[in-house]
């Protein structure tokens, strides 16, 4: 009877360790991403990209902000955070040092007005910006425009978008909340917003205007207009580096992914996306960002 007891504790012991061995290999096979909003769609792109030669590897992505992604990172939940500002400026810096971080590529951020509003306005100076966004500024005959007033649209206090751009748009200096009624960071409910609400002015992901030519139109800032080719060039200032965290133990098959993220053939994907390429940036853009 005992040796009949031990050879099924023995059987059971062999089962459970190969179901482990076999939920184990399930789990290396997944990766979940979370975070950028404005990142998911290239992420998705060159996950599409990379299963054409992986085709066991299920990759999940979804959005849900910066700081999600970090928050589901950390607690073990997903594998992968993606964001727009580096881990220090949305968690504490204990928490930042558990996970290694790469720069993917670089997102430019538009100031907008409604297309209606372009015969008046067509662009405005650095300082001019500032003092727009810090309620200095409220009538855009002061900068040149109409007698009108100046409605401004911002992203909620907690928006990554929002912490880049009051570190590169308006030089550190923090930002007017505007109607709080209109802050979102859904791009779509954003240029809805400013067609809808006169005198308006928001900021947008360059990304986002591919799909929305001659729904909103973006100002020039200092007679510089934002496109790939200025931020390159060290011309245009409002962009940020788009990151990927991972845990510093992350699994090779994660590494693996990430390192694909920033690989050569994928930066056709990213042009083509109005996503910028980082090695394309000049001395100059790069020595500004020191």
């Amino acid at each position: 009877m005992k040796r009949m007891t031990l050879i099924i504790s023995l059987i059971l012991m062999v089962g459970f360790a190969s179901g482990c061995a076999t939920n184990n290999k399930q789990d290396l096979k997944s990766i979940n991403i979370s975070g950028s909003a404005i990142l998911q769609p290239l992420v998705q792109e060159v996950a599409n990209l990379y299963n054409m030669t992986n085709q066991d590897i299920k990759i999940s992505i979804q959005s849900g902000g910066s700081q999600e992604g970090f928050k589901r990172l950390l607690a073990g939940t997903d594998n992968m955070a993606s964001s727009d500002v580096k881990a220090e400026d949305l968690i504490s810096v204990a928490d930042a040092g558990t996970l290694v971080g790469k720069e993917i590529c670089l997102n430019g951020v538009a100031v907008i007005i409604d297309t209606k509003f372009t015969a008046e306005m067509s662009g405005i100076t650095q300082q001019q910006l500032v003092d727009i966004f810090t309620g200095k500024i409220t009538n855009w005959k002061d900068v040149g425009g109409p007698d009108l007033a100046i409605a401004v649209i911002n992203r909620p206090a907690q928006s990554s978008i929002r912490t880049l751009f009051e570190k590169w748009g308006t030089g550190g200096v923090k930002t007017i909340d505007g109607n709080t009624s209109l802050q979102t960071d859904d791009y779509m409910t954003i240029i809805k917003n400013i067609n809808a609400t006169k005198g308006s002015i928001a900021y947008l992901e360059i990304p986002y205007l591919i799909d929305n030519t001659g729904k909103v139109a973006s100002l020039y800032i200092d007679n510089v207009d934002p496109s790939l080719e200025n931020i390159y060039n060290g011309s245009y200032k409002i962009w940020g580096y788009e990151y990927v965290y991972t845990k510093k133990d992350a699994s090779e098959q994660v590494n693996r992914f990430v390192s694909y993220l920033k690989a050569d053939q994928v930066e056709g994907k990213i042009e083509e996306m109005n996503y910028g390429v980082i090695r394309k940036l000049s001395a100059k853009a790069l020595k500004e960002r020191q």
